[in-house]
């Protein structure tokens, strides 16, 4: 039988068939093995925020896709779908929200969180351990914790409801300590057991490049987890005659997670210079800083200038990007550009404008157009 392969898998089985016919037959199934490993690593649990077939009816026994036909998950990753098939929704409802945060937060910075495909999401630009990969992660675990501490709450999963989250101290006595809060304690414990799976499950020569960077992103995830965990706060709501207020029913709810993302570009912006020990832990790059906290963010290598498109490191760079002529910091066009100059031109708007209020009960807009001016990078 004669099968017709694409242009850039052609090579690798060119290579395999030779060898097969040599004595190093050995060395060739060998390299496949490692090929296909690659292609494995690059694909990420994120990609089920990139594919629309979470809903909770698609896992029930003998329903298509199985868990074991999920792209992205690792072999720890697919037992706990088996085991948790209502949470798998909920999972790429977090790691979208992590991507929309990610985007949200660097949209005006050279790298822009920009996702390439579905399967590995954020492309080769992941494979480094940058400031850029740190956030990501921890980002990522953050909305996976968020998203499944509220479907506990809306009753959503099989396994946790409201949370039992014990009364705050500082709450006045009066005030009632009960309603239906975010059940943080499911969210985080299970946030842990299945981001952290992939990491968990591998096992790497100490003192390896990968041994540090398992631990690079284990510290991220757990750093993101509990930025969600520190903002969470009680929530009030009166009751009492007309409003008087007599008595309060508080419980727990998780701050929005645009709070949570502001807390971590703050971490990302002052994250750690990490190198790994002898003893395979990672410390700080300089003798002379403070160890991260467990709130830290930690990094390994350098990031790329994102300034050009690069294949190797997986930047897609600056070329065609909008920016901020008047602006001198990130999203300036001197910093944003990286020096290489950008172009004029004229752009027409149309936004809704002179709304008015009509009773009762809509509102009514015209819609305007005006020209501005954009910039974009050459």
């Amino acid at each position: 039988m004669n099968l017709r392969l694409s242009g850039a898998i052609q090579p690798v089985y060119w290579l395999f068939n030779s060898l097969l016919d040599s004595r190093n037959c050995v060395f060739a199934l060998t390299l496949v093995t490692l090929l296909m490993q690659v292609v494995m690593e690059a694909n990420s649990w994120w990609s089920l925020a990139m594919n629309p077939l979470l809903l909770p009816e698609a896992y029930i026994i003998g329903a298509q896709p199985l868990c074991s036909q999920l792209p992205g998950l690792s072999a720890g990753q697919k037992k706990l779908c088996q085991l948790y098939q209502d949470h798998m929704q909920y999972i790429g409802e977090g790691a979208k929200m992590g991507i929309r945060e990610c985007q949200y937060q660097f949209r005006h910075r050279r790298w822009n969180c920009s996702t390439v495909d579905n399967s590995s999401v954020f492309g080769r630009v992941m494979q480094i351990g940058s400031r850029e990969t740190a956030f990501t992660y921890a980002i990522s675990a953050a909305g996976v914790v968020n998203a499944v501490s509220r479907a506990c709450r809306e009753g959503e999963l099989s396994s946790c409801g409201c949370s039992r989250a014990a009364r705050p101290k500082e709450l006045p006595r009066d005030w009632l300590w009960g309603g239906c809060g975010d059940n943080l304690n499911y969210g985080y414990r299970f946030s842990k057991e299945f981001v952290d799976a992939r990491e968990r499950e591998k096992t790497y020569p100490k003192g390896s490049y990968e041994s540090a960077r398992l631990l690079m992103n284990i510290h991220n995830n757990e750093a993101g987890r509990r930025m969600v965990s520190e903002l969470a706060d009680a929530q009030c709501k009166c009751h009492g005659v007309s409003g008087s207020c007599s008595l309060k029913t508080c419980w727990l709810q998780l701050a929005d997670f645009r709070k949570v993302g502001d807390a971590l570009k703050e971490k990302y912006d002052s994250a750690a210079s990490m190198k790994l020990h002898p003893r395979g832990k990672l410390v700080p790059m300089h003798s002379k800083f403070n160890p991260p906290t467990n709130y830290d963010l930690v990094y390994i290598e350098s990031s790329p200038d994102y300034c050009l498109k690069n294949q190797s490191t997986g930047s897609l760079g600056t070329v065609g990007r909008l920016c901020n002529k008047t602006s001198e910091g990130m999203d300036g066009c001197e910093l944003m550009c990286c020096g290489r100059g950008y172009d004029q031109y004229k752009a027409t708007i149309v936004e809704r404008c002179h709304c008015k209020f009509h009773w009762c009960c809509y509102v009514k807009c015209k819609r305007c157009t005006r020209i501005v001016d954009q910039f974009v990078c050459k």
